[in-house]
């Protein structure tokens, strides 16, 4: 299992591959962000588990509500209890289970979209959220030199989570699969995403965990919100 340590933290990353689900230790203080898909439960809770122990899972951050972040967020609540928190604008999507796709950004993932996604399903079981966030969000309650802040563009109420201004989670806000591109294929306001790089670039944090792929430095993100821009 992949781990990164800050100053006050070490983040594991639990799942891999088709999404990736990191959790926070602060002082046995745990915060989970993102669930994957329903396929990867057993993998998810048994990792969990194991890192846990006897310890709480204070609270499940969705960076955002699309179903390969969320379908497991249901069970999460049910089976550890966690604090479940979601950007405002996306609260209603986990309320009724179902979220719209992000529109692609290029014509095959266009296609994608507005040809093959339209006949598919993407429901997911519903699940409250149990905090609501703006612009930002601290999460010092919880034990952590951390906040989330609203990274907007893939979606309306895509998070960003920044772990002792040296690490941030990022989600759908970039991707880390395409060697050196960080721009993802698909996006709901590109030009409100790239706005969002810059917001991240801003926080001084030297490395960033994406929701697909490997990890992205600085200066990669750096150079891609310059080319894009």
């Amino acid at each position: 299992m992949k781990t990164w340590n800050t100053k006050n933290c070490i983040i594991y990353q639990v799942l891999e591959g088709r999404s990736n689900s990191f959790l926070i230790n602060s002082q046995n203080n745990y915060i989970l962000i993102d669930t994957g898909r329903t396929n990867s439960w057993k993998e998810l809770t048994n990792k969990l588990d194991d890192i846990l122990d006897e310890n709480k899972l204070s609270c499940l951050i969705l960076t955002h509500t699309h179903f390969d972040h969320v379908e497991n967020a249901a069970k999460i609540k049910k089976k550890y209890g966690s604090t479940i928190i979601t950007h405002k604008s996306e609260a209603d999507y986990i309320k009724h289970g179902n979220s719209p796709l992000p529109k692609g950004t290029n014509l095959a993932t266009g296609f994608m979209v507005n040809v093959i996604g339209k006949k598919l399903q993407y429901k997911y079981e519903n699940v409250n959220s149990d905090i609501v966030v703006d612009e930002k969000y601290n999460l010092h309650y919880f034990g952590f030199n951390a906040c989330i802040i609203h990274t907007p563009g893939h979606s309306k109420g895509s998070m960003s989570i920044i772990i002792d201004n040296e690490i941030a989670i990022v989600g759908d806000a970039m991707f880390g699969v395409f060697g050196n591109s960080v721009y993802p294929p698909f996006a709901d306001d590109p030009k409100i995403m790239i706005e969002s790089w810059d917001k991240l670039i801003n926080t001084n944090c030297n490395l960033f965990l994406p929701g697909h792929g490997k990890e992205i430095s600085q200066k990669l993100l750096k150079n891609q919100y310059e080319k894009h821009k």
